[in-house]
């Protein structure tokens, strides 16, 4: 397993969820601290020039674990289940110039809060809109090699996928090789019952995880059972990426330097 923290531009939007803002200096810090990656949130496609980002990569020795997409929805309001036709095809447009991007870095694109709300429309109209767009893009991705990574949210934040099972439910009626879950432990400690179990049971679908406390804090700063997520995803030989994305409290590098030491040991640890 390898492990990386979201990190967007300096002027990225007010709510973007990442610890470090400014690539530049955002990566030098994640190498100083001893993370293997970064994960990118970015706006669109053409936020950032890949081979100046690639420099700094490369300087520092860190790969890009996934590119994720939560300020395109914050900036735009665009919904993969949108019933306006047009912007339907705006959120492919933009999808497909990320998966582009996506080919430069990294095998994952993730797909957040942007995949849509079901609201009055009702469950079947949603996965009918829903199924139009992400076939296309999957078949997309699959030609560039790259995987589109649902993320359940929670109840609270949207009303379409909030568990594990009902993206694994979701992932079975799309049935395309190139669409996998990215479960994010915060919202599995409101939505599924167990986490370890939850994630072991449904591993061959899961092909990226997010790691934070129950208080969206830096992990060993709230109460979730760590030694219990790590103990399941070693005996399933889970070897994918980590991401931290956490609130940067009390200021960023502090809440890094918390998240990679806590972790670390677990990485560490043998089953």
């Amino acid at each position: 397993m390898k492990l990386s923290i979201a990190i967007a531009s300096e002027n990225a939007l007010p709510s973007a969820f990442v610890v470090f803002r400014g690539f530049e200096k955002s990566i030098r810090d994640v190498a100083a601290l001893g993370y293997d990656g970064v994960e990118l949130a970015l706006k669109n496609a053409k936020e950032i020039n890949p081979q100046v980002i690639k420099s700094h990569l490369e300087a520092a020795g860190l790969q890009v674990s996934c590119i994720s997409t939560g300020q395109v929805f914050a900036e735009s309001g665009l919904m993969f289940t949108d019933e306006d036709i047009r912007k339907r095809n705006k959120v492919k447009e933009i999808f497909k110039e990320m998966i582009d991007l996506a080919t430069e870095f990294c095998q994952m694109l993730n797909i957040g809060r942007i995949r849509g709300q079901i609201g009055k429309a009702g469950v079947e109209v949603c996965e009918e809109r829903f199924m139009e767009v992400i076939k296309e893009l999957c078949d997309y991705a699959a030609l560039r090699n790259i995987y589109l990574v649902l993320e359940p949210v929670n109840r609270y934040e949207i009303d379409f996928v909030n568990s594990v099972k009902e993206g694994v439910a979701l992932l079975k009626k799309v049935n395309h090789p190139n669409l996998k879950l990215m479960p994010d432990v915060f919202h599995m400690n409101i939505e599924d019952a167990k986490i370890g179990e939850e994630l072991s049971r449904n591993i061959k679908y899961i092909r990226y995880v997010h790691l934070a406390d129950s208080n969206r804090l830096a992990p060993g700063w709230g109460h979730t059972d760590f030694n219990d997520i790590f103990e399941h995803l070693k005996k399933v030989n889970y070897d994918g990426w980590l991401s931290v994305e956490i609130l940067p409290i009390p200021e960023p590098f502090a809440a890094a330097k918390q998240a990679i030491e806590f972790l670390k040991p677990f990485l560490n640890a043998s089953v």
